[in-house]
């Protein structure tokens, strides 16, 4: 199956008021485990993550030809940007291009700009390349979309993107990335943990992260983040982890 919202919630339990725990974007294809009345177990296919959402008809899997590059992109009912459509679609979604007309590409009944998506097959040589155009994005316990996003996703979002797997939640991260490093060590691209949460260094003294007590993706000097972590939550750094 194939989700075709521009964010797809998936829950914990079969009720929306239980706590999300993930999401899917436009184009992320998912596994039916088991269906209930109103509610659909599921398996995402990107990192094997299960859950529940609203039942509903979905489209069959299509084989992707692009990525959304930008962090979030207008979609048109025409190839101009005079019929703009109310979805949005997030950084990482997919979309099956089925023809193009000027600056324009058409997937399923929209057009999307060309310049805000990139092949498939795309990688850039730093995997996390651009993530700072997430700063100051809402955080959102469970998001990973420009409308909210937490800590965990922000790193999987750029592993995916780059067609690279990353479990989705901290604790398996940490086991994932194999590679430690000590602290005093750390460079850019390191993932620096914490029981529950992780940071990313985009430089020896300073990293980002989706940082729930400021309700938003920062920057800040890693020092000062670690002092604060500490003095508020009570938590020290439980490891730092090298991406290979």
């Amino acid at each position: 199956m194939r989700n075709n919202l521009s964010v797809l919630n998936i829950y914990k339990k079969k009720s929306t008021n239980s706590k999300i725990v993930t999401q899917l974007l436009f184009g992320e294809n998912f596994k039916k485990i088991k269906k209930y009345k109103s509610w659909i177990k599921i398996k995402n296919n990107e990192d094997n993550y299960e859950g529940y959402i609203k039942n509903k008809k979905f489209p069959l899997d299509l084989k992707n030809t692009h990525k959304v590059s930008s962090l979030c992109s207008n979609i048109y009912s025409k190839p101009n940007n005079k019929n703009r459509v109310k979805m949005k679609l997030s950084f990482g979604s997919k979309i099956k291009v089925l023809k193009k007309s000027g600056n324009y590409y058409k997937f399923e009944k929209y057009w999307i700009k060309r310049n805000c998506v990139k092949k498939i097959s795309f990688k850039s040589k730093n995997i996390f390349h651009e993530v700072t155009k997430f700063k100051n994005i809402k955080y959102k316990w469970g998001g990973k979309s420009f409308r909210g996003i937490d800590c965990s996703a922000l790193v999987q979002l750029f592993f995916n993107f780059n067609n690279k797997f990353c479990p989705r939640d901290t604790e398996d991260q940490i086991k994932y990335f194999k590679k430690k490093i000590s602290l005093k060590n750390v460079a850019k691209n390191d993932l620096i943990f914490w029981k529950g949460h992780v940071a990313l260094a985009i430089s020896k003294k300073n990293l980002i992260h989706a940082y729930g007590p400021l309700k938003k993706v920062v920057i800040m000097p890693i020092i000062k983040t670690i002092t604060r972590i500490h003095q508020t939550a009570d938590l020290k750094v439980i490891g730092v982890r090298r991406i290979q």
